[in-house]
């Protein structure tokens, strides 16, 4: 036993010290210890989100490779003898248009809005679409500024030769064809109607740049869209654009419209064409909202999905 002065001379602090070191390395590791039971290794489960597939198509007529953006509607099956409508997307690149324009498609075709037919969609990746989208202009101001412009025959050629045949082989895309284009993809969109209507079925034209080469388009025949004996459907919307950048002035909202009137004019009853003015948008935000009312007019009844 200790005598008193023994006791004493312990230094007061040295064993509470001890004591509280000891409980706090128990109680950290048995701490430690709980953690790791009641939390298992967590595992990575996340998958990649599949919106479609990447194809790729080498053309002559452009001499270079082209990516193609392509979804697939729901219950798509290769082995099945189900054909679908395709829609084809100017500026289809995954950073332009081809996600929400696959999203508006995706959405009419649910079962209680079955607006738009279960569709194939291609986006048609951007390359040069001032090269693709443009015939040669007269402007000797727009040929300095964009030198590889005035190209859009060979690509219209691409469209009719390689890319519609490649689809209609390796999809199950039957013969019903829609176009999307804006602004410049606009311009080729209505080049393509008034040279080659027959390539699609619906044209979905939207602020269209009819302001190239001084309008130019706007003057030339529209003797074959006359003539022509299919069924074909024509939107055109525009928004509040203002006008064009051009030295002489063109204001693309009453160019689009005389492009209607034009189209009017042929008074061929295989053809329809629709104008949709929306003042709310300009050309920057005018594409979603022209689409979903172009898809809601140019499908006007439940009845033409079936």
């Amino acid at each position: 036993m200790l005598h008193l002065n023994q006791f004493r001379n312990i230094n007061p602090n040295h064993t509470p010290m001890r004591i509280i070191a000891t409980l706090f390395i128990l109680t950290f590791f048995t701490t430690l210890s709980f953690a790791q039971t009641n939390n298992p290794t967590q595992t990575n489960n996340s998958k990649a989100f599949v919106l479609g597939v990447i194809d790729e198509i080498q053309s002559t007529q452009l001499a270079e490779k082209r990516i193609l953006n392509i979804y697939l509607p729901e219950g798509y099956k290769q082995e099945d003898t189900i054909k679908y409508p395709v829609i084809y997307l100017l500026d289809g690149s995954a950073d332009e248009d081809f996600i929400h324009i696959a999203g508006l498609v995706q959405f009419n075709n649910f079962s209680w809005i079955n607006r738009v037919p279960k569709s194939i969609v291609v986006g048609i990746a951007t390359v040069d679409r001032k090269r693709d989208f443009t015939y040669p202009t007269t402007i000797e101001k727009d040929k300095k500024r964009f030198p590889t412009t005035g190209h859009s025959d060979k690509f219209i050629a691409f469209i009719e030769k390689e890319l519609q045949p490649f689809i209609e082989k390796k999809y199950k895309a039957n013969i019903s064809g829609t176009l999307i284009g804006q602004s410049l993809g606009g311009l080729l969109a209505t080049e393509i109607l008034f040279k080659k209507p027959t390539l699609f079925n619906k044209y979905i034209i939207i602020s269209p740049s009819l302001w190239w080469d001084n309008a130019s388009l706007l003057n030339q025949s529209t003797n074959i869209l006359q003539s022509t004996s299919q069924n074909t459907s024509i939107y055109i919307g525009v928004g509040k654009e203002g006008l064009a950048p051009t030295d002489v002035p063109h204001v693309m909202e009453v160019e689009a419209n005389l492009l209607t009137e034009k189209i009017k004019k042929t008074k061929n009853k295989n053809v329809t064409v629709y104008f949709d003015y929306l003042p709310q948008e300009d050309h920057a935000t005018i594409l979603h909202q022209a689409v979903f009312n172009a898809f809601r007019i140019l499908y006007p009844s439940t009845t033409d999905n079936k």
